[in-house]
Formats: C-alpha cells, structure tokens, sequence
C-alpha cells in the first residue's frame, strides 16, 4: 500500500492510499478518487517528500543537508516530468485551455505561463500544479 498526497482543482491537500500507482490512475480515470472537502474528481498527486525516520544524533547532522536533499527532489520531479510531460514552452496556457475544452486531446504538458495567465486558468477551474523549475546546466 502506498499513502499519497493528493490535490484537486481547487488545492484543496489530503491524502489516500492505494495499492499501487496504477491503481490511483485506475480509479481517478474513473472519477472516483474525489476531495473530502469539495468532492471534485480532478484530483492529482501532489509532490511528496520521503518520510524517513531518524535518530536524533542523525536528525543534527541531516539537518545541514536538507537544502541539499530538496534540491535532489526538485531535479528528480523536474526529471519525471521532462521524460513524460510534451513540453509547450511559453504556449503552456493556451494549451491547457485546449485540452481543459476538449480542443485537443488530453495528454501531459509541462511550459511557461505569466501570474496573471496562472490566475486566468485557476478561474477557469483548470487544473495544473505549479513547481520550481532548475535551468539545465551547460554541457
């Protein structure tokens, strides 16, 4: 079993185990993973962070790296998303409005948009999470 953290179009945060991965795919395509709070069916994992216990003479010394392992994470999701999400580049509004419309097929994006076009597509009831993006480093 698996504990994920979900979010919905409304950001509303709660969590929900499944068997597996697939398993929340499963049953959120089929509209019944819903928000305790609103009951809205387009719900998606938020980010997680390992949850690892340690002893306190190892919670002193992990404590100087925790900048360190978040910037690990960031690189491991911006990683999982560059390798499953079609990148749309400064397009990333206009085309989530096209697949939210039924205009496009649905498929994972990941590009740039502006505050104002990120608040546009909130009143929208289009849903989209929004993550720190580290610049490649030069080869």
């Amino acid at each position: 079993m698996i504990l994920f953290d979900l979010k919905c179009e409304n950001n509303h945060v709660f969590e929900a185990w499944f068997k597996d991965s697939e398993a929340f795919k499963k049953q959120s395509e089929r509209g019944i993973v819903t928000c305790p709070s609103c009951n809205s069916s387009a719900v998606t994992k938020a980010l997680m962070a390992p949850n690892v216990s340690l002893a306190n003479s190892e919670k002193k010394r992990a404590s100087t790296s925790d900048l360190a392992k978040a910037q690990k994470l960031l690189s491991e999701a911006q990683k999982v998303v560059e390798d499953n999400f079609d990148y749309v580049g400064k397009d990333f509004a206009k085309e989530a409005r096209k697949i939210h419309y039924g205009e496009s097929d649905k498929k994972n994006i990941y590009g740039e948009a502006t505050e104002k076009d990120s608040k546009r597509l909130k009143e929208e009831g289009i849903a989209f999470n929004q993550i720190p993006w580290k610049p490649k480093a030069d080869a």
